[in-house]
């Protein structure tokens, strides 16, 4: 019988959940699983009062049913209305489309811009939703860079080449996207880098797409700037949401921003709506909370505060062990809640950074996730979430598990 799935369909997957049936096999074996895999800030940080509440407020309410498609008026205005506060950008609230969760919003938009055999700028490492989404929809990708040793920046020279070399093969590139903060380094791009974007992304008339779903979670020294800060004229998306800084990854609800006049600009928003009217709604009681959230500074900036120092804690915690582990190599993070390390395959028993994560997790009950399913080989990625307490065995055992595949 002829295969009943598509061919695109082999592009749909996730590396950080690919290890989950064998923990799931180790956990109804008796073994407790130390999960380092997944970004979900909610499992460790309790979602806030100030969130949590006005939720049930809503389902009191029975504001149950199905809401606008584009987002419900009150939470466009919120997410305008921070924009304006934190980054000194005038939103339209129109200009707001409520997804659900930026997953959604990068299928949306792929499926709304890419046609079969068009390109788009992805950096590596980059997150693994990015290259599965456009390759579903018959898009490529032309690859640049972040730089590991220059704490994971951008080359813009090696960035202009890449373009130049895909416009000599006639491509035609849709957008180019970055996240920042980063996920899977933990790190965050300058202003003057997010300027330098934005001039090679102007020069070549390319749309420009940042995910900042990290946006308020950065430390160390480091400062954050939003794309829409130094975009200038090119046209461009934002894209952020509830899951990270606002600690609620179960509401499912994330926003594009396009602000531009452009024809391209308003073109994509339109069609961003119909995309959303064929799903109907995102979550409505969910989104009646995000938009009272949004609005209350006083208690989620003391919530935030609180997450990101006992991150970094958590964060300096892992360093100062896996400093000690001469097999890996790691950049120090400064935003977002991951660790990125570079394995010294050439110092271990271990054919690539796959094997190593379905060992570690094998022999040693720790959950991480590969690399390779970043674009990043010979890396694997640790969520730096769990208290201090489990954070130290965690790395114990990475450390325990590089010693015993010395060659």
């Amino acid at each position: 019988m002829t295969t009943i799935l598509s061919r695109r369909s082999k592009f749909v997957g996730t590396a950080i959940q690919e290890e989950e049936g064998l923990a799931e096999e180790l956990s109804r074996n008796g073994k407790t699983i130390i999960k380092l895999n997944r970004g979900d800030p909610a499992a460790y940080f309790p979602t806030p009062s100030y969130i949590i509440e006005p939720y049930i407020k809503a389902l009191q309410a029975r504001k149950t049913s199905y809401s606008r498609a584009q987002g419900i008026p009150e939470l466009q205005m919120a997410v305008s209305e921070r924009y304006k506060r934190r980054y000194g950008i005038n939103v339209n609230g129109d200009n707001v489309i409520v997804t659900s969760g930026l997953a959604e919003a990068i299928s949306f938009i792929n499926g709304a811009v890419v046609n079969a055999g068009e390109y788009a700028i992805l950096f590596r490492p980059y997150y693994v939703q990015y290259l599965s989404a456009l390759k579903t929809n018959g898009g490529l990708p032309v690859f640049a860079d972040y730089q590991e040793k220059a704490n994971w920046s951008v080359d813009v020279d090696a960035l202009e080449k890449a373009i130049k070399l895909a416009k000599k093969r006639h491509a035609c590139i849709k957008y180019l996207l970055i996240t920042n903060p980063n996920n899977p380094t933990g790190t965050v791009l300058s202003r003057k880098t997010l300027e330098e974007i934005a001039r090679v992304a102007n020069k070549n008339n390319i749309f420009l797409i940042s995910d900042e779903i990290y946006d308020e979670i950065v430390f160390g020294g480091a400062s954050f700037t939003s794309l829409s800060q130094v975009a200038g004229g090119q046209p461009y998306a934002v894209l952020n949401g509830a899951s990270k800084t606002f600690d609620a990854t179960g509401f499912r609800l994330g926003y594009v921003i396009i602000p531009g006049r452009d024809r391209g600009s308003v073109d994509l928003r339109k069609k961003l709506v119909d995309y959303a009217r064929v799903r109907l709604s995102a979550n409505t009681p969910a989104e009646y909370a995000f938009a009272v959230a949004l609005r209350n500074e006083r208690e989620h900036s003391k919530a935030i505060k609180n997450m990101v120092s006992k991150i970094e804690r958590i964060v300096d915690t892992a360093m100062k062990m896996l400093a000690k582990n001469p097999y890996l190599e790691t950049v120090r993070p400064n935003s977002a809640f991951y660790i990125f390390p570079r394995i010294r395959l050439d110092l271990l028993d271990l054919r690539d950074d796959s094997e190593f994560v379905e060992k570690l997790l094998r022999e040693k009950y720790v959950q991480t996730t590969r690399g390779s399913g970043f674009g990043a080989p010979s890396h694997f990625r640790i969520v730096a979430l769990a208290p201090k307490d489990v954070t130290e065995e965690a790395i114990r055992r990475i450390n325990d598990f590089c010693d015993a595949h010395a060659k």
